[in-house]
């Protein structure tokens, strides 16, 4: 078993959110054999309030569910704090998982998934979460734009934005090498902890929040290769 169900003395805790109860209850079942203290919701609401009262280290997300659905639910808690989220959807859709990523969410599942794969992906999550609380805390300063590493906070022209946990980090990574071209399946690897190149579209729907967010100038795409961030 991995370690990261251990943090800062504790476990870690993850709410999972599905209003299918045999689905909710198996992956917290392999969560908490992972190690991990696990809290269980079946709708928008009650997601909501459980991440207000329990504070996780991580949400697993289901997209369609009672009351509101999982677009929404992600919406309102990351207006609150980040913390990193793994949506779970029946859809195969691109559109539909590029707007979970859209809206905040660091990573998704389609179903039918692996339980073995689930518990990997929230692995890697938290994995990517302790490097940043590890790495050294100096400022960023590129051009106009300005990121506190310590404070997790970003500027371009003095605008702050605000960004989801894991849009802070590709754009720190991107930002530590300005004008370097960067591959996807690089960022994959280095920023999301993955090794497999599938999910470069993920790449491409963050960068894209980015543009939105800091100005469409900042990020040069390299068709076919990657991305690189720009001083203008």
């Amino acid at each position: 078993m991995e370690q990261s169900g251990a943090g800062n003395g504790r476990a870690r805790r993850i709410l999972v959110v599905d209003d299918e109860v045999t689905i909710a209850e198996s992956v917290a079942a392999r969560l908490r054999a992972e190690g991990f203290t696990v809290e269980v919701a079946h709708d928008g609401p009650g997601a909501v309030a459980a991440v207000r009262a329990n504070e996780p280290d991580l949400v697993v997300l289901d997209v369609m569910l009672p009351g509101f659905d999982g677009l929404e639910v992600c919406r309102r808690i990351q207006a609150g704090r980040a913390i990193p989220v793994l949506m779970l959807t029946a859809r195969i859709d691109e559109t539909d998982q590029l707007v979970g990523l859209g809206v905040g969410a660091d990573d998704y599942l389609t179903k039918p998934f692996s339980m073995r794969v689930l518990a990997a992906r929230v692995h890697a999550l938290l994995r990517r979460v302790d490097r940043a609380a590890d790495r050294d805390g100096a400022s960023i300063v590129v051009g106009d734009l300005r990121i506190d590493v310590d404070q997790r906070r970003v500027w371009r022209a003095e605008n702050e934005a605000q960004l989801t946990p894991l849009e802070f980090e590709l754009l720190a990574r991107l930002a530590r090498r300005p004008r370097v071209v960067l591959a996807r399946e690089r960022l994959l690897e280095e920023v999301w902890d993955w090794a497999d190149a599938a999910g470069t579209r993920a790449v491409d729907s963050h960068v894209k929040a980015l543009r939105r967010k800091l100005g469409a100038d900042l990020i040069r795409t390299v068709h076919g290769v990657g991305y690189a961030l720009e001083a203008p």
